[in-house]
C-alpha cells in the first residue's frame, strides 16, 4: 500500500545519510541510466507488458543512487523524473538512444551533469548530422584499446570530433562534440554506435565511458536476476512490485558497502539470513 514515490524519496534520503555514515564517496564519474522490467509483474493477460522500473547507478561505487518506477512502461518520462532527483556536478551521464531528447540533455546540463547518449537512427537528423561531421573531421589518430576476457579479444576504437553548430542546428542543450565507437570481438564484424557529448572528451576517456556504462546491465540487473532472481518474483498487486524492486537494490547497495571484497553477494545475503550477527553487522556498518 505504501506510494512508490514517496518509497523513493525515502529511499533517496537513506541513501545520502548511508553514504555519510558509510564514509562512501559522493557519485563521480559514470552514472548509468538504464529501465529493467519487472519481468513477472504484470496484469492478468498481459504479459506482453510488464512493469518497468529505471535505475541511476553509479559506475564507481556499483550501487544504485536511485530508481523509480515508469509510468505505463514510458521509460524516458521516468528517467527525466529520475535525473531531476540527483546533483550531477562532476558527473557523466550515460543513456541509450530511447533517452537521446532534448528535455534529456536539458535537464541533465540543469542538474549540473555532462553527458554521452547514444543516437542511433529513432533521430535520424542528428545521426547524419554527426556521421557528416566525423566524415568532415581533419585526419587524426583514433585511440585504440585492447582487451581480453571469456576466451574473446575485444578491440575498441574512438574518435570524438567537436560539433558545437548541431546544438544550434537542432537546438539540443548543451551539445559540444560527437563520436564514434567502433568495437570489434575476435573476427566478428565491427560494430559501430554514434555518440552526442556536452564536452570534449579525449578519445580514450570515451572509451572508458562507454564502458562503464554497460556495469548497470552486467553487473546491477545480472545481480537482481541471479542473485535476488527479480525476473523470477511473481508480486503483481498494487504497488508491490514496485516496493519490493527499492527494497532488493537497497539490500545490493548495503551487501556491497559491506567492507569484505572477497565474499560474494549472494553469500553475503545467505548468511545475513543464517547469521544473526552477521545481519546486525551489516546494519551497524550502515550508521
Amino acid at each position: 500500500m505504501l506510494d512508490p514515490k514517496a518509497f523513493e524519496r525515502a529511499f533517496l534520503r537513506f541513501m545520502a545519510a548511508f553514504a555519510e555514515g558509510a564514509k562512501i564517496k559522493a557519485p563521480k564519474g559514470v552514472v548509468a541510466i538504464d529501465g529493467k522490467a519487472l519481468r513477472r509483474a504484470y496484469a492478468r493477460g498481459q504479459s506482453f507488458m510488464p512493469r518497468v522500473m529505471v535505475s541511476a547507478w553509479a559506475a564507481r561505487t556499483r550501487m544504485t543512487l536511485a530508481s523509480t518506477p515508469a509510468p505505463d512502461g514510458n521509460e524516458a518520462e521516468a528517467a527525466l523524473q529520475l535525473i531531476a532527483l540527483l546533483q550531477l556536478k562532476g558527473c557523466v551521464v550515460t543513456a541509450d538512444a530511447l533517452h537521446c531528447h532534448r528535455a534529456m540533455a536539458q535537464t541533465i546540463t540543469k542538474q549540473g551533469g555532462d553527458y554521452v547518449l547514444a543516437v542511433k537512427a529513432n533521430q535520424p537528423g542528428l545521426l547524419r548530422d554527426a556521421q557528416a561531421a566525423l566524415a568532415m573531421a581533419p585526419a587524426s589518430k583514433p585511440a585504440k584499446i585492447s582487451g581480453k576476457a571469456h576466451d574473446r579479444v575485444e578491440t575498441r576504437t574512438a574518435i570524438v570530433v567537436p560539433a558545437p553548430h548541431m546544438a544550434i542546428t537542432h537546438d539540443f542543450p548543451g551539445l559540444a562534440a560527437v563520436a564514434r565507437v567502433e568495437s570489434r570481438r575476435n573476427s566478428e564484424a565491427p560494430v559501430t554506435r554514434y555518440f552526442l557529448l556536452s564536452k570534449r572528451f579525449t578519445a580514450e576517456n570515451l572509451i572508458g565511458i562507454v564502458r562503464a556504462h554497460w556495469g548497470i546491465e552486467t553487473t546491477l540487473h545480472w545481480n537482481l536476476d541471479v542473485t535476488l532472481d527479480e525476473d523470477a518474483a511473481r508480486n503483481r498487486k498494487d504497488n508491490g512490485p514496485e516496493n519490493l524492486a527499492v527494497l532488493r537494490r537497497l539490500a545490493l547497495n548495503i551487501a556491497r558497502a559491506h567492507p569484505d571484497p572477497k565474499t560474494s553477494l549472494r553469500r553475503k545475503l545467505l548468511r545475513a539470513g543464517w547469521d544473526e550477527n552477521f545481519l546486525f553487522e551489516l546494519i551497524r556498518h550502515m550508521r
